[in-house]
């Protein structure tokens, strides 16, 4: 696949655009120097549309847009259910989770921790965190990434791989998050307008001019199998533990959340995600499928999307190709700006002296820097055998994720809960983890996370018990939260409800 003249032109003008939109939004007021609000929460000023927005651009990137489509062609349109609960996730976090993280100033998550809990496991989770955003999730994004740019670009990879980090850190790294968030709505807008011309064309493709409806009938006819979204009893359920922890307790997500100016902004701005959660299918696995019928022939899944690209027409495909550019670019910044925000208030911060805002805005710019550089040399070493390093990375985060949802929940909604029964189930549910790779070989994955939170829950429930509560450990205020929510977030709600009762309703 090569990128005709006025496809190259598109590319670079919207890499240019981004980066100038990201500077200008950004800019402060004259006389005003940005302060460590200004740039890790935005001024907490952050509008709805530009939640929803970013939260979106920082979830998805290459290896979901090339995953999930491979996926659809492998398996079909269950794999949306990934997205789809999503959708039911973010009105939990909306209702339950905001509410009490708002209320309390909360900027971190192992901030977080460290107001229910105490110091070690803000310390400890902090580690955790920087260590995964680094090695795992930057990584795996500059990665796939750079695999899916030189393909159709035709560049070096690893050029690619370097450009990519270059770029995503240097667009965001004057304004931090406000530079990220307030440019996202640009970016999944690209992003959804080349979801949908990929799978209108493919569809038009396949309906051989009768039209998109007619292509879909078609494809549908000819692959029912491949709309199921219920499978059978083999196929490994239970998502709900992931989705929980990634929605509502990952920095680099709920940080968008944090920065709002306003609770009620805060969940109309996870309701426009959610919405947004309720199309993603369209855009990432619908291309798959319709590869069935165009590409039945392919030697692996992950080739279903960029041969879906190959069919596009000139400057179509540079409109594609940038909106892929525009998802990994915004998911890239997302992390960088987190791993700079952790790094600055849960460990630098906290070290002992007190600096300026001036300069832990510096030592934030300083650290994302870090972290890229970190990142592109280390993505070949760690994930150049592809395969193989995918699954380690869904592997190191399950054996953590079951403990943090643990952990989370339990600071949110029982006061009982302590450090000690905190770190039972962050260090029990990597044991617990292994054990059960171990000892049940042929337990699935996502099951395991299941058993592992139930494991993990009556843990630091027992040890919460049967250890004293540290007095003065716990700053959370919950005794004046209230849960309810406007009619507006009602309705919203009941629609995402609704249209997914309906979706399943029809694919069942």
């Amino acid at each position: 696949m090569k990128l005709a003249m006025l496809d190259t032109v598109i590319v670079l003008a919207y890499m240019v655009g981004i980066f100038v939109l990201a500077q200008v939004v950004s800019r402060e007021k004259a006389g005003h120097q940005k302060d460590a609000k200004d740039y890790f929460l935005a001024s907490k000023s952050l509008p709805w549309w530009a939640i929803g927005a970013s939260l979106i651009a920082a979830n998805i990137s290459a290896e979901q847009i090339i995953g999930m489509s491979g996926s659809g062609y492998a398996i079909g349109l269950a794999i949306a259910s990934y997205e789809w609960m999503a959708a039911l996730t973010l009105l939990l976090v909306g209702k339950y989770f905001l509410p009490i993280f708002l209320r309390n100033g909360i900027y971190t998550m192992p901030q977080f921790l460290e107001q229910r809990y105490g110091g070690r496991i803000r310390t400890l989770m902090a580690v955790f965190w920087l260590g995964l955003y680094i090695f795992v999730n930057l990584t795996s994004i500059l990665w796939l990434g750079s695999i899916a740019v030189s393909q159709v670009a035709g560049i070096d990879q690893m050029w690619a791989l370097t450009l990519l980090g270059a770029f995503a850190l240097l667009y965001q790294l004057y304004g931090g998050l406000k530079a990220v968030a307030l440019t996202d709505i640009v970016q999944v807008s690209l992003l959804v307008l080349g979801g949908l011309l990929v799978a209108g064309l493919t569809l038009s493709k396949i309906g051989d001019g009768a039209g998109i409806v007619a292509g879909f009938s078609k494809l549908w006819a000819a692959h029912p199998e491949h709309f199921d979204m219920i499978l059978d009893k083999t196929s490994p359920g239970g998502m709900w533990i992931m989705n929980v922890s990634y929605w509502g307790f990952n920095q680099y997500i709920i940080q968008r959340a944090l920065a709002a100016k306003d609770l009620k902004e805060a969940q109309k701005g996870v309701l426009f995600a959610a919405f947004l959660k309720l199309l993603m299918p369209v855009i990432v696995v619908l291309p798959g499928i319709a590869a069935l019928m165009l590409a039945p022939d392919l030697t692996r899944p992950d080739q279903a999307y960029p041969s879906m690209m190959q069919i596009l027409p000139t400057g179509i495909l540079g409109l594609v190709f940038a909106a892929l550019v525009a998802a990994i670019v915004a998911s890239l910044a997302s992390k960088i700006n987190s791993i700079a925000t952790i790094f600055t208030l849960d460990f630098y911060q906290r070290a002992g002296s007190h600096p300026d805002q001036r300069h832990l805005v510096r030592v934030g710019r300083i650290a994302a820097s870090v972290a890229v550089l970190l990142a592109i040399l280390t993505a070949k070493p760690l994930l150049g055998s592809f395969d193989q390093a995918f699954q380690y990375i869904q592997e190191y985060t399950g054996f953590f994720t079951p403990g943090i949802v643990v952990i989370f929940v339990l600071g949110l909604f029982w006061k009982r809960a302590n450090e000690a029964g905190a770190l039972a189930a962050a260090i029990g549910s990597f044991g617990l983890s292994i054990v059960l790779k171990m000892a049940w070989p042929e337990l699935p994955f996502i099951d395991r996370v299941g058993l592992v939170f139930l494991l993990a829950l009556a843990l630091a429930v027992a040890v919460s018990l049967f250890t004293p509560g540290a007095p003065g450990k716990d700053f959370i205020r919950t005794d004046d939260v209230r849960y309810g929510t406007t009619f507006g977030f009602n309705m919203g709600s009941l629609g995402v409800i609704a249209i997914l009762t309906a979706l399943y309703a029809a694919f069942w």
